[in-house]
């Protein structure tokens, strides 16, 4: 009998509750023991719904109060220093701490997880003395069996992952670091062991990575020293958003059963199994519906595959499960009732993915006859997306296929576009700016609100907006900023506003998913062919731009980071589409120089996150996002300076991808990562105007003028300082106003002490 799981649900809740009772507790307005009361409850409704719709294996410890990562580095003691951490079960204020900073400790650096959109907190090992403090896997598994009768699966970070995602130890002691850690993990499985869990997941994502010898002979005794002294539990070794290169040491470790993506790594999988066999003595955990991807599965499609794998390993071996953690996907389709229906029809959040995975177990048991029903409607629905006039628009394709045929670059080098602006602009060494958004306050989000349901006309919307331009470039020009932002009131998330005006995009009610604690976004979904309307950013950037003497920034979001933000059509290629982006935000940019804006920023935070997982797709994939900036930048005057920004994400192997990109001036995140971005130009040059971030916007706290101070420093040790600029992280959207405003002071502070320290050496 094949059985159905799932490697993780998505922690936010369908109305995003779980985000909601930690912002009450942050804002000191519910109490820690209301918080766990809280929380407890979402978990258990999440049990619950998986369990009444029919799921066999239900996973338990995938639910976190802030990260994953976190979570597995607090239950092992793992705490940084600057946290005054005693010991024992890590506080609740402590947990907090790491993941968002205090007044007094800068918060744990944040990166991608792996390719995705989710942000994670990542460890850091140096000084810290590992140790059990609980044993949350176990008590999960207790809460689920206790209160609901589930019989979990508990879900656990594997130890190379976590270690091969930590920071603060050197290459040189990873091997002393495993001796530490390994342990642990066996002292928590052996407690697992003794409660009598049947199974455990143990997530090992980084198998989708190139790994080294010396890795996979630590994999080698990871297993083998579990299996020899946890030999009665039952693991499963779970891999995903990719294809496992080393599939011939995989399947030769003494676990019970290995899970693999058969959607993201569907081929190189496939083939593994083909060609060397699967083992007798294992379960296949086979994830044939798409975790990260909210198109609904041609079950046709899937139950070919299954029967294709059911030859090769026998059905009583063979888990049905989705590809990688539902973490990725909205909740839940049910509450949106605005969607076209031939888009509706064909999307499937987490809560239809559950039942595409009972569905499927259930045909490959009992036959297709069995969902004759449901595999007609499934194969209709996707007919009549493909069909449908959005994604055959013919004046786009033909469109985008003639400027992708020519050449994309601007018509000077910089060299002479850097002289050009300096005489347009006079600007003073190291100018100062802003990443383009300003606090959100609880006002703009009224009046956002009340025109979104009519109760505003679109008149009193936008003098609304007008009047909070106005006071932030009256505030601007007295904290001394040089280039200057309208401030994005008028926008919600960075990416929606864009799809909201542009052609082929459509937008849920409730298809949140979790991007870094409680912040959570709404993907928009690019369903259709991508078309430009109408001028989309102009207006408020002229009307910024008439208010003070200084330079006004445009601001743009750019074709690759809308293209990863942004859940995508899959008929077509992702660099047809980023094309299509490019092409729509190309005629925004012309619009914008036209009507007199001679700065313009067109972000592309997400350029890095995109990379494949495979090394050797990576140069195809930036070749082509390269392509796709330039498309939309290389048309305007050599005069007109274009600006991106990117964060976030480790950049020190593309710097070179980077520098292609050819844009006039790129602000890059560093203050979270503690000044580690810097190391990478200290080993590549960079010949481009550059601002490295001076300070942490994702924290509340307002950072000294020293600590800027001393970034400042470090960086012009490596970076020319005619082309240095200054600025924050991250665009200031999250943050309260006077902690803003205090910490640009600190910033345009610091600016003055570098302009004296260094004006004397430095001819502008």
């Amino acid at each position: 009998m094949v059985r159905s799981s799932v490697l993780g649900y998505p922690r936010i809740g369908i109305n995003r509750e779980w985000k909601k009772v930690l912002e009450l507790f942050w804002a000191d307005k519910l109490e820690e023991t209301d918080l766990h009361i809280q929380l407890q409850e979402i978990r258990l409704n999440h049990l619950r719904k998986q369990q009444e719709m029919g799921i066999d294996i239900i996973p338990v410890n995938d639910f976190s109060y802030y990260d994953h990562m976190l979570d597995t580095a607090t239950m092992f003691g793992i705490v940084p220093k600057r946290f005054a951490y005693e010991g024992g079960a890590v506080p609740i204020h402590v947990y907090y701490g790491i993941a968002r900073g205090t007044k007094d400790a800068a918060a744990s650096e944040m990166t991608k997880w792996f390719n995705t959109n989710y942000h994670y907190i990542v460890p850091e090992l140096n000084g810290a003395e590992p140790v059990l403090t609980e044993n949350r896997p176990l008590l999960a598994y207790r809460e689920a069996k206790e209160k609901l009768g589930i019989e979990g699966k508990p879900v656990i970070v594997g130890p190379l992952t976590f270690l091969k995602l930590s920071k603060g130890y050197k290459a040189a002691e990873t091997d002393a670091w495993l001796d530490r850690l390994l342990p642990l993990y066996v002292q928590l499985l052996q407690e697992l062991a003794s409660e009598g869990v049947q199974w455990v997941q143990m997530d090992e994502p980084i198998l989708a990575t190139k790994l080294s010898a010396d890795d996979v002979l630590r994999l080698n005794k990871i297993y083998e020293t579990i299996a020899a002294q946890v030999p009665a539990l039952n693991i499963m070794l779970q891999t995903y958003f990719e294809a496992v290169d080393n599939y011939s040491d995989i399947i030769a470790l003494p676990v019970k059963g290995i899970g693999l993506d058969f959607v993201h790594g569907l081929t190189g999988n496939l083939v593994a199994i083909q060609v060397f066999g699967f083992p007798a003595d294992k379960v296949l955990g086979a994830g044939v519906i798409d975790g990260r991807g909210i198109w609904r599965a041609s079950l046709n499609g899937r139950l070919d595959l299954l029967q294709d794998l059911v030859e090769l390993v026998s059905e009583d071996r063979l888990i049905v499960q989705s590809s990688c953690s539902l973490l990725h996907v909205p909740v839940s389709t049910e509450r949106e009732t605005k969607l076209p229906s031939e888009l509706k029809d064909a999307l499937a959040f987490a809560d239809e993915k559950l039942s595409e995975l009972v569905l499927l177990a259930r045909a490959v048991s009992s036959g297709r006859s069995e969902i004759s029903r449901e595999l007609a409607d499934c194969e209709r629905a996707l007919q009549a997306l493909k069909l449908s006039k959005a994604r055959n628009r013919q004046d786009v394709q033909d469109a985008v296929a003639v400027i992708s045929a020519q050449q994309v670059e601007r018509q000077q080098p910089f060299a002479k576009r850097h002289i050009a602006q300096q005489e347009k602009w006079q600007l003073p060494l190291f100018p100062t700016t802003t990443i383009g958004s300003f606090p959100q306050s609880v006002e703009v989000r009224k009046a956002r609100q009340l025109w979104r349901k009519g109760e505003w006309s679109q008149e009193q919307y936008a003098a609304f907006i007008r009047e909070q331009i106005d006071i932030w470039i009256k505030l601007q020009e007295e904290i001394g900023l040089d280039v200057l932002v309208h401030g994005e009131f008028e926008r919600t998330d960075m990416v929606e506003f864009f799809g909201e005006k542009l052609e082929g995009f459509a937008f849920t009610q409730n298809g949140w998913v979790q991007s870094y604690g409680s912040r959570c976004v709404k993907p928009p979904i690019i369903f259709g062919d991508v078309a430009f309307k109408e001028p989309m950013t102009v207006e408020e950037t002229v009307y910024a731009q008439s208010q003070t003497s200084r330079p006004v920034k445009g601001m743009l979001t750019g074709p690759i980071t809308i293209l990863n933000w942004s859940f995508v059509r899959e008929d077509i290629t992702r660099e047809q589409v980023a094309y299509q982006l490019a092409y729509g935000l190309r005629q925004e940019v012309e619009a914008l120089e036209q009507a007199g804006i001679g700065m313009i920023q067109v972000d592309e935070p997400a350029v890095r996150e995109g990379l494949p997982l495979k090394e050797n797709e990576h140069a195809n994939y930036l070749a082509w996002a390269v392509k796709a900036f330039r498309m939309t930048t290389c048309t305007v005057q050599d005069s007109t300076q274009i600006h991106t920004h990117m964060c976030y994400c480790e950049f020190h192997d593309m710097i070179d991808s980077i520098e292609a990109m050819d844009a006039d001036v790129i602000s890059i995140e560093t203050s979270r990562s503690h000044g580690e971005m810097i190391h990478g130009f200290e080993l590549n040059t960079y010949k481009l105007g550059i601002g490295l971030g001076v300070y942490d916007i994702h924290s509340p706290r307002v950072p000294a003028v020293e600590e800027m101070t001393d970034m400042i420093d470090r960086a012009l040790k490596v970076l020319d300082p005619k082309l240095f600029w200054i600025n924050p992280d991250c665009g200031l959207k999250t943050r309260g106003m006077d902690e803003t405003v205090a910490s640009l002071r600190n910033m345009v502070e610091a600016t003055k002490l570098a302009r004296e320290k260094y004006s004397v050496s430095v001819s502008v």
